[in-house]
């Protein structure tokens, strides 16, 4: 069977997320063998999550579960495009549906947007409510 070469990339491959129906672009993650053989088994996204190092099985704490629908691999074996359908509305922790919300304007006029971007995603729910910690 094809499979990424995680050798190549120090045991971590980049994974872009996109919604199966849209072709919206949700997330980028990471997946180690152990994350791709979840995902293949389960048919749910499962991710390496670099800053707690550990399998992150996206939705667990959420609900906002990823099913896996198609799974592309590029020409180098060493990136995955997962193509899901995006349960609960949000792919983002923030609670936006994108993790690619934010648009960065280029030469941004301070008084419209001081901080040189604009929110063009839609927000799902509240972060706070979501992962009570």
């Amino acid at each position: 069977m094809l499979r990424p070469n995680f050798e190549k990339c120090g045991g971590l491959v980049p994974v872009i997320t996109q919604d199966y129906e849209t072709n919206e672009v949700l997330m980028l993650a990471y997946m180690n063998e152990e994350a791709f053989d979840e995902t293949l088994r389960n048919g749910t996204a499962v991710y390496f999550s670099r800053s707690r190092n550990k399998l992150w099985r996206k939705g667990e704490e959420s609900g906002n579960e990823q099913i896996v629908r198609s799974i592309l691999i590029d020409c180098d074996e060493d990136t995955l495009l997962l193509q899901v359908n995006q349960k609960g509305g949000s792919a983002c922790h923030t609670g936006y549906r994108s993790c690619f919300y934010r648009r960065i304007i280029q030469d941004p006029d301070p008084s419209v947007t001081p901080d040189g971007y604009e929110t063009i995603g839609v927000k799902i729910f509240d972060p706070k409510e979501v992962y009570k910690k």
